[in-house]
């Protein structure tokens, strides 16, 4: 590794700190809906009517309602039938995760295509979580979902001082190793700032730390195997692992080994799950 990669990681997480390097912020939208929906009072027709400001959003959540993951009897036609199919805090979680998508954007071509990476990295393991959460635990497929699509938040940062820091966009291996040593940490101290649940604010750092032993089955547990899952069939490094070490299929009641007829079984599902993110 890389000798000058901890100092900056360090540098970055100072900069955090000290406020010199401004944490992300959740879209105006998200924020609206979550403040909402942590109202007890709050009703079908109030939530829709957050949501309505935003037509994208809403059409999304329509598309999402109707999706053939979620088995609808009949076809949801507007927001407030899709809210009602949702439900307040399944709505809520899906409308934050879409509007994420907004904040993976930047004025470099270079971190432009590294932020569109990373959204699409993490949708790819949001819908491989919202099924595995679905089959295989008792654990809520809309939480999964959003722990998949915020588990590599913490890259947003190091991607904006890199821009602020040209000299790493000229030595990209050396942006890729900073990235994979800096992003866990960094992902917590953001899912703290937007005060997310503590089962989420996990997910960052644990989805990483494959010995990891716990009680029962979590959402750190569903994002680090369905992480790994979307690697099968490439040469990325995690498939070189050794999988059979890792308790956390054993929670989910998954073997380590790829079985075909189970992945096929599956992939329909997470075909759907991925399309409605993407």
């Amino acid at each position: 590794m890389n000798e000058l990669i901890l100092p900056i990681k360090d540098e970055i997480i100072k900069a955090i700190e000290t406020d010199q390097l401004v944490l992300p912020t959740l879209p105006e939208v998200a924020l609206q809906v979550r403040e909402a929906a942590a109202d007890e009072d709050i009703d079908i027709q109030k939530l829709s009517g957050v949501i309505t400001n935003d037509a994208a959003l809403s059409a999304r959540i329509i598309k999402v309602a109707n999706s053939p993951l979620l088995r609808a009897n009949r076809e949801i036609e507007d927001l407030k039938m899709a809210v009602g199919r949702l439900g307040v805090d399944y709505t809520a979680n899906l409308a934050t995760g879409l509007a994420m998508e907004q904040m993976f954007q930047a004025t470099s071509d270079i971190i432009d295509e590294k932020m569109r990476d990373v959204w699409n990295r993490s949708t790819e393991v949001a819908g491989i979580s919202h099924v595995l959460t679905r089959h295989y635990t008792n654990l809520k497929p809309d939480q999964a979902t959003l722990a998949g699509l915020v588990h590599k938040i913490g890259v947003l940062p190091v991607l904006t001082y890199a821009e602020d820091n040209r000299k790493l966009l000229k030595d990209i291996p050396m942006l890729e190793q900073l990235i994979e040593m800096a992003y866990p940490e960094i992902g917590r101290k953001i899912l703290e700032a937007w005060d997310f649940p503590d089962l989420l604010k996990l997910v960052p750092e644990e989805h990483v730390h494959f010995d990891r032993e716990v009680d029962a089955v979590d959402y750190a547990d569903v994002v680090m195997v369905a992480n790994l899952q979307s690697y099968i069939g490439t040469d990325h490094p995690l498939t070189h692992m050794d999988w059979s070490a890792i308790s956390a299929f054993d929670r989910l009641g998954l073997s380590h080994e790829v079985n075909s007829h189970e992945v096929e079984d599956l992939s329909e599902d997470m075909e759907a799950a991925m399309a409605l993110l993407q």
